[in-house]
This record gives C-alpha cells, sequence and structure tokens, in this order.
C-alpha cells in the first residue's frame, strides 16, 4: 500500500510540475516593451543576457538539488555526512563559487557600464532637436525649443480614455524618428522623473535644475510611460505618451501648432469685447483642462490641499483679488501661478469659475482687465 501511494504520489508531482511548466510558457511573453532605440536595444540585450544567465544556473543549481532529493533521501537508507565541510570540495566551493558568481556580474556589470554612458552623455558637434521636458503637480509641458512652440499634456479621464485609464493623454509627446533628440528635464514643483522604457531612459525632473539626457527613434509608434517619482496625491495622473513619426511628418505637425499658437495670441489681443456667454464656454473647456485636476469639475476640490471654488471667498470675492491669485499662485502651497496663460485664457477662466456651480456674481472679466492686473 505504502509503495502505490508513493507512485501515485510521484505521478500527482510530475502531473503539477508539467501543469507549471506549461503556464511558466505561457507567460513567457511578458517582458520588456520593444525597443524603439538603438540605446534601448542594447539595454534590453543586457537585461536577455543577464535572464539567460540566471535562467542557466537556476536549471545548474535545481539540477543538484533534485539529484540529491531523490537520490541521498532517508528512504533509501542514506545517511547525512558529517565530514563533508572537510572535503577538498567542502573546503574550496566557499572559494570558487562566489568567484564565479563575481565573474558573471563582471560579465554584465561590463557591458551595463558601456551602455550607461552611452545613454547620459548627449553627442557632441551634432544637430539635436531640443525638447524641454517640465513636470508639473499633475501634468508635463514639453517646450520643443527649436521652434517656439510648447504643449500641455493632461492625463484623460476614465469615461473617455476607456481601457487606457491613466495611460492616455489629451496632446502626446510628437518626436521625429531618425533624429537624435535632447531632452532637458526640470521641474516646476517637486520631484518627477520622466520613463518611457522604449526610449532607454528614466530620468528625474528635480526643481531648479536642468538635466540632460538624448535618444534617437529608429522606428514609428506610440509608446506609453509614466512618471516615476512619487510626486504627491495624484501621481498616479501623470502618464506619458510619445508618438514617433516621420520626420516630414513632424514638421507638418510642427507647421499646425505654429499656426494655432498664432490664431490664438491674435485673438486674445484683439480689442473684441467678450460677451458672458463666450467667456463662459471658453473658460469651461479651459478649466475642466487646466484646473480640475485639483479643483474638480464640480468645483469641489479636495480639501484641504485643493479648496473648493464652489462658495469660495476668494472667487466671490472681489474680482482684483481672484486675477491675483490665478495670476501670481499662491507660495507655500499647489496652486501654482498661472502667468503662462495667455490674458483672454485668464478671462475667460475667472468669469466661468465666478457664474460656475452655485457661485451667482455674474462677474464678467475681460483680456483687458486681466491685462491691467498683470
Amino acid at each position: 500500500m505504502c509503495r502505490r501511494f508513493t507512485a501515485f504520489s510521484r505521478a500527482l508531482l510530475l502531473v503539477t510540475g508539467i501543469a507549471f511548466i506549461q503556464t511558466a510558457q505561457a507567460e513567457y511573453g511578458v517582458n520588456f516593451p520593444q525597443p524603439a532605440a538603438d540605446v534601448a536595444q542594447e539595454i534590453y540585450d543586457i537585461h536577455m543576457l543577464t535572464m539567460q544567465i540566471a535562467t542557466f544556473l537556476l536549471l545548474i543549481v535545481f539540477s543538484f538539488v533534485i539529484y540529491s532529493l531523490y537520490f541521498h533521501r532517508k528512504s533509501r537508507g542514506y545517511s547525512a555526512d558529517q565530514h563533508f565541510h572537510n572535503t577538498w570540495f567542502g573546503n574550496w566551493s566557499w572559494v570558487m563559487v562566489p568567484a564565479l558568481v563575481l565573474g558573471v556580474d563582471l560579465t554584465i556589470a561590463s557591458n551595463a557600464g558601456t551602455v550607461l554612458n552611452k545613454v547620459w552623455e548627449v553627442p557632441k558637434g551634432e544637430k539635436l532637436l531640443d525638447v524641454k521636458v517640465t513636470g508639473h503637480q499633475w501634468w508635463w509641458e514639453f517646450d520643443y525649443l527649436d521652434y517656439g512652440i510648447k504643449v500641455e499634456s493632461r492625463f484623460v479621464p476614465k469615461e473617455k480614455s476607456g481601457d487606457l485609464y491613466l495611460r492616455e493623454v489629451d496632446n502626446r509627446l510628437m518626436l521625429p524618428t531618425n533624429t537624435k533628440i535632447r531632452f532637458l528635464h526640470t521641474s516646476a514643483d517637486v520631484n518627477h522623473a520622466f520613463w518611457v522604457p522604449e526610449l532607454a531612459f528614466k530620468k528625474d525632473a528635480i526643481p531648479g535644475y536642468v538635466t540632460e539626457t538624448w535618444s534617437e527613434l529608429n522606428r514609428e509608434g506610440v509608446f506609453r510611460g509614466q512618471c516615476a517619482e512619487l510626486c504627491g496625491t495624484w501621481h498616479s495622473r501623470m502618464p506619458l505618451v510619445v508618438e514617433s513619426v516621420p520626420p516630414a511628418q513632424f514638421q507638418e505637425w510642427v507647421k499646425g501648432q505654429q499656426a494655432i499658437k498664432v490664431a490664438a495670441a491674435a485673438e486674445a489681443n484683439s480689442a473684441k469685447t467678450w460677451s458672458k456667454n463666450e467667456l463662459f464656454n471658453k473658460g469651461k473647456e479651459l478649466f475642466d483642462t487646466k484646473c480640475a485636476a485639483c479643483h474638480q469639475v464640480t468645483g469641489m476640490g479636495l480639501p484641504p490641499a485643493f479648496p473648493a471654488l464652489n462658495g469660495s471667498p476668494i472667487v466671490n470675492g472681489p474680482v482684483a483679488d481672484h486675477l491675483h491669485i490665478v495670476i501670481n499662485g499662491k507660495p507655500g502651497t499647489a496652486m501654482q501661478a498661472w502667468s503662462s496663460l495667455n490674458d483672454l485664457e485668464i478671462a475667460a477662466i475667472i468669469t466661468y469659475e465666478r457664474n460656475a456651480w452655485d457661485n451667482k456674481t455674474g462677474d464678467v472679466v475681460q483680456p483687458t482687465d486681466v491685462k491691467q492686473a498683470r
């Protein structure tokens, strides 16, 4: 009976082992994303080399363990050797095994050091596309310094992003292929970190400092990353989406952005007197994009860090105080200065806030009012 049970147990263990092997094989496809830059490919290759060496060593170790468990088990009458540590192997294994492990580590580290230098050392004496990346709580700002255009990138709410919730943005970071791109990283408030795995690097964005990295995309596609530095309450709402396009298509996109910028500047600087409805509708669109992340679409905020605007004494008080805090921000809080917005945008946002939800001031703020308050 004992022998039958032992045979059954062995068969059960064999079936269970095969099942686990099949599961592991099915999950083999879960790996780093396919690189989109040459340096990223080198990092990927080092990762795969490390995994291959680790797998090989794992097989050797498990082979010894399984062999010993089977042939040196008590049921076969094996008696443990009490003097193994005094044998030649018992003495020298403490030297040989660490030496072999160190040799493997140095093999990997040598390649890794070379690749790491490539990542951090921006090519000199070459024409580069400069993109300044600024982290904010909780959105990204991309300045294309060679073209004088700026793009703000924010996460898309769940009702609009669907399965890509916290992975999709309203404006992607557009980059050309086969072009060396220098990224200048900084932050407007706290530490953030720019991380898109396909581009090869992860770099901290530190307030008051500008650091640089570079990449050269070798294929088209959409690549998703995220802020990799815990930066506050809504750290998870800082996804990054890079879209890589051919140089000609990138130039067309640049022309479109420059045209939008010129049109917005002309509209903001016009002498037009805007109606309340026009400012309210434009302000709602801007508020939902730029302000709702902190103050909520409902205007109820997330006190105490992000106070409610619905019923706020600032919003319902003198217009001059409202203008001041929007233009200059409030030191020591998450309320940043929005002086980068043009006069029309600030006028629209303030008009909306003063007439939305339960706020019924009836005030209409014109771009000229903002210009005088600056």
